[in-house]
């Protein structure tokens, strides 16, 4: 785990890292209302690559809802995630039981901090950067962390799970 000076309390998913003792580099932009493309909005807007910015999506896997994390370069592959945690099939949940249950708003969902739990996937293509990028808890601020302390905090495992757009 990183040494460095933990991010200000915050959001949530700021509040649990700092909390977990896990050093993250939070980076605001201004978001604008009329984007619905959160991922790709933040990529450009912090000159990144899209592909180690990723999303936050929630899934429902038999019944039992679970987060994916993928690029957002890229795509949820339902099949993948199912097959992942060991289910047989996968759909995206409704967005207002998403947000009920982790406490964010879409555009904001981070992987950390959520106020259920959820179990967590974390496509494996992270693992091919030092750090990565995903929600910090609200629209307009991403968290920059290592893939291996996302995973951590968020009791994630790895799996090959996005797909080509």
């Amino acid at each position: 785990m990183a040494k460095k000076t933990p991010a200000p309390a915050g959001t949530p998913a700021l509040r649990a890292l700092t909390e977990a003792g896990i050093a993250v580099t939070a980076h605001e932009y201004d978001h604008d209302p009329a984007e619905k493309n959160f991922g790709l909005e933040a990529a450009g807007k912090l000159n990144l690559d899209p592909d180690r910015v990723f999303k936050t999506l929630v899934a429902s896997v038999d019944g039992t809802l679970t987060v994916a994390v993928v690029p957002v370069s890229g795509m949820l592959d339902l099949k993948a995630l199912a097959h992942a945690v060991g289910g047989k099939k996968a759909e995206l949940a409704d967005t207002g039981l998403a947000e009920r249950k982790t406490g964010y708003i879409v555009g904001g969902i981070s992987p950390i901090g959520q106020k259920t739990p959820l179990r967590t996937v974390i496509d494996e293509e992270a693992q091919l950067y030092d750090t990565v990028f995903v929600s910090g808890g609200r629209r307009g601020l991403d968290i920059e962390l290592a893939p291996a302390d996302l995973a951590s905090v968020t009791d994630a495992t790895f799996a090959p799970i996005a797909k080509e757009r």
